[in-house]
């Protein structure tokens, strides 16, 4: 029996954790290949013998590949080739190296799907070429080459280029072998007609109205000729792109306001290297309230909004119908400003009942103008427990009046007259209210106690009277 209850509870879920544990490390063994080692994030690969012949990959029923996060391979004689599908399991993958081994090519899709990678080591390997289409979409801060046989030719210019652009920590005296095999340094690797590109984006005004349509034309040059594109990035507007040889235009049709401050590059290419010319399109359209909603409570009470528009419109608030006029009390405040959206509220300082009531929101530019409508309820009305009262008196209202304000702190102070100061003109009211309620209660009060003690001395005075001539009545006989 005690054997037994040895092994329950916390005991039996330890030795479960264990064989688990055992099971996790003998899968990833059997997944690796011969001459490598593996754990959940790493694979190193660094006995010579019997070696590997090409990139290790993880069994599919090993543990997931995308979790690999550092591939480290060395002394690998008979390592040759990366092929196009070597790395694209392993989407995690931050540091690749492969050092003192016979790699000599590298497919050019290679990393494609590796946009993870940060550090690339193919230190004293096979390599006579590589080109710098295996690295362009990557942002790596560390490449490093030192220790191949580069043939000196235009192919590799642009790994002199990058040296020279961004430079590493530590300097890479990277050589290559001209046509007599000797010795080469790249730093002072000169070829004729082997050149960075250069563009230049023709574009004519790019502030356009929503719905209209433009084109923009670029030309490219360099030598070798370069290969001309367009990056658009994720503009949404319907566009068509037209290419010959170093000409290119781009027509951009039904332009959407979502495409305001977005940026269109035309970008020339080639074996050395890139340029690019860019430009920054900006839409016009008119004002849309695409968030409006009834009041929240944090340090203030607050109408929330959000607003597009550009330029940016005026806002106008309307309490009740009547142009609201704001003050310290009760003003616009924006928050967050993204481009051509607006996010902000209508802020009130301790709001009464004397605030309840409908707000409208108007939004106007030059291209037209929005609204919208919330009804706000912020305290109930004295001796109502529910505080509904749709009847609000006019009174209330009437001296609400402010000129339109453009997006931003839109408190204005330049008409700051007592009566139309809303917010103080109802703590003022609301006080009022309470006050004379409160005194009322006060005199009211007073005057029962002033009426109790009258009637109950009237009453002790007539029991003496009664008391004292019940005593002095004579007895006949």
């Amino acid at each position: 029996m005690s054997s037994c209850t040895r092994w329950h509870g916390p005991a039996m879920a330890r030795l479960w954790g264990f064989c688990w544990l055992i099971v996790g490390f003998w899968r990833a063994a059997l997944a690796c290949p011969t001459s490598c080692k593996c754990s959940a994030s790493r694979i190193w690969c660094s006995d010579p013998f019997p070696g590997i012949v090409a990139f290790p990959r993880l069994e599919s029923t090993s543990a997931d590949p995308e979790n690999i996060t550092e591939i480290y391979i060395a002394n690998q004689k008979r390592l040759e080739i990366i092929n196009e599908d070597d790395i694209e399991a392993y989407v995690g993958l931050k540091n690749l190296t492969i050092v003192d081994s016979g790699l000599k090519f590298v497919a050019h899709k290679a990393f494609l799907k590796n946009s993870n990678l940060q550090h690339i080591n193919f230190t004293r390997n096979k390599l006579t070429v590589l080109s710098r289409k295996h690295f362009r979409h990557l942002d790596l801060s560390e490449l490093i080459l030192v220790g191949n046989p580069f043939t000196c030719s235009c192919d590799i210019m642009w790994i002199k280029t990058l040296q020279e652009t961004k430079p590493s920590p530590e300097t890479q005296d990277l050589y290559c072998l001209d046509e007599n095999s000797k010795n080469i340094s790249l730093a002072n690797l000169q070829i004729s007609h082997c050149g960075l590109p250069s563009a230049n984006l023709a574009a004519p005004n790019l502030t356009v109205e929503e719905g209209k349509s433009i084109t923009l034309t670029c030309s490219v040059a360099g030598d070798p000729v370069p290969n001309l594109y367009w990056d658009v990035g994720n503009l949404v507007s319907k566009h068509m792109n037209e290419t010959s040889h170093t000409q290119g235009s781009l027509r951009i049709t039904n332009i959407s306001s979502d495409d305001s401050g977005k940026q269109i590059s035309c970008v020339a290419e080639n074996l050395v290297g890139e340029d690019e010319d860019s430009v920054n399109l900006t839409v016009h359209f008119a004002p849309t309230i695409t968030f409006l909603e009834s009041p929240t409570s944090d340090h203030h009470w607050c109408i929330p909004f959000t607003v597009k528009g550009n330029p940016k419109p005026a806002l106008q608030w309307f309490y009740n119908g009547a142009i609201l006029n704001e003050s310290k009390y009760i003003c616009t405040k924006i928050h967050v400003t993204n481009h051509t959206e607006y996010h902000g509220c209508l802020q009130l300082d301790n709001p009464t009942h004397m605030n309840n009531g409908d707000y409208k929101l108007v939004a106007k530019n030059e291209y037209g103008k929005d609204e919208k409508q919330i009804s706000a309820h912020f305290m109930g009305w004295p001796g109502i427990d529910d505080g509904a009262n749709p009847n609000y008196p006019d009174v209330i209202y009437e001296d609400y009046g402010t000129a339109a304000n453009d997006i931003g702190d839109t408190t204005n102070r330049s008409n700051e007259i007592p009566s139309t100061d809303v917010a103080d003109k109802t703590g003022r009211e609301h006080l009022s209210v309470y006050a004379v309620v409160v005194i009322a209660s006060v005199v009211g009060f007073c005057l029962l106690v002033m009426l109790f003690r009258l009637k109950l001395a009237r009453h002790s005075k007539f029991g003496m009277k009664g008391f004292v001539l019940f005593h002095k009545i004579p007895l006949d006989g």
